[in-house]
């Protein structure tokens, strides 16, 4: 497949992508997926990357790692379609633990699934963010995503799986994190606006969907539609560790909304702030702080996908 190009995160899946790196790439060669491969020496490094094969014309980037080298990849791309440039197709083959991006398109786990998936699989349309932050250092800071942002208690849990070796998987350390990170936290004042209605309360999270699932399987956001132009913003209010124990399960499943301590809004231009600075989450990775706007960039992305398959 000419135009093909494969960008590598060796370092996901806890390492074991780069020793398997010739494997895979001899079974994808296999099955009729070739093409130049990139892989990275370093965190961030796969966004410049990812530039630089768009504007060598690439037809189709493969991702090889997990949500945080999506994020890198899309982190590249996003800005080029921000201001109106073409970029190339995406595919994905799963190897980090969360696999939340993934998840909303059903594109498989199994590599020789997945494999088929990016050879002949179906290009679907996938909104792009814009997160515009503090930086832990106080800077101005402008940051990408693709699945889900969110500003709160969500933030610290990701900061601290993140420095988990997340060996037992993503659900597991996210959980653990949750579990960690959940009882100590203390609600915040923020102050919500979603194309310019203001809502103010006291929130343990604010949870901004583009796609579905965060948190290694969370299915957070049940209703967001990724090519809509709009984000689903889910509020977490002053729940008590009851509602953690009785509500995660339902989380999992995505049958939690409606409940009380909740509230669920639609837009395309969300802002959040808070009485004191909050942890922010994009796609797992934890760039700064509130406070934080976060706008949607409609139509920017296409992710092949299985063809004629329903969202997850």
């Amino acid at each position: 497949m000419s135009g093909a190009v494969f960008l590598v995160n060796p370092a996901s899946a806890n390492g074991s992508t780069g020793r398997s790196w010739p494997e895979i790439a001899h079974r994808a060669a296999a099955a009729g997926l070739d093409g130049r491969a990139l892989l990275s020496d370093g965190p961030g490094q796969l966004a410049g990357l990812a530039r630089d094969a768009a504007s060598d014309g690439a037809s189709l980037l493969v991702v090889v790692g997990g949500d945080g080298t999506v994020n890198e990849v899309v982190s590249g791309l996003l800005p080029l379609a921000a201001a109106g440039r073409p970029v190339p197709e995406l595919a994905i083959l799963p190897r980090g633990t969360g696999k939340d991006f993934v998840r909303t398109f059903r594109i498989p786990a199994g590599l020789d699934e997945a494999i088929a998936v990016a050879r002949d699989g179906e290009p679907r349309v996938v909104d792009g963010g814009r997160a515009e932050c503090r930086s832990w250092a106080g800077e101005e800071l402008t940051a990408w995503f693709a699945n889900i942002a969110s500003a709160g208690m969500s933030g610290a849990i990701a900061r601290r799986a993140n420095d988990s070796s997340k060996a037992l998987g993503g659900r597991v350390s996210f959980l653990a994190a949750t579990l960690q990170v959940f009882p100590r936290w203390r609600p915040d004042l923020m102050r919500l606006t979603v194309d310019g209605e203001t809502y103010e309360a006291r929130m343990r999270d604010v949870v901004v969907g583009n796609c579905r699932y965060f948190g290694g399987g969370m299915k957070m956001c049940p209703d967001a539609l990724p090519d809509d132009g709009l984000f689903d913003v889910v509020t977490i209010g002053e729940a008590t560790n009851l509602d953690l124990v009785l509500n995660m399960p339902k989380v999992y499943r995505g049958t939690h909304l409606p409940h009380p301590r909740s509230r669920v809004f639609r837009g395309a231009v969300v802002e959040v702030d808070a009485d004191t600075p909050v942890p922010l989450e994009l796609d797992g990775e934890t760039p700064g702080t509130t406070p934080a706007r976060f706008t949607s960039i409609p139509g920017a992305l296409r992710v092949r996908a299985p063809r004629g398959a329903p969202l997850a």
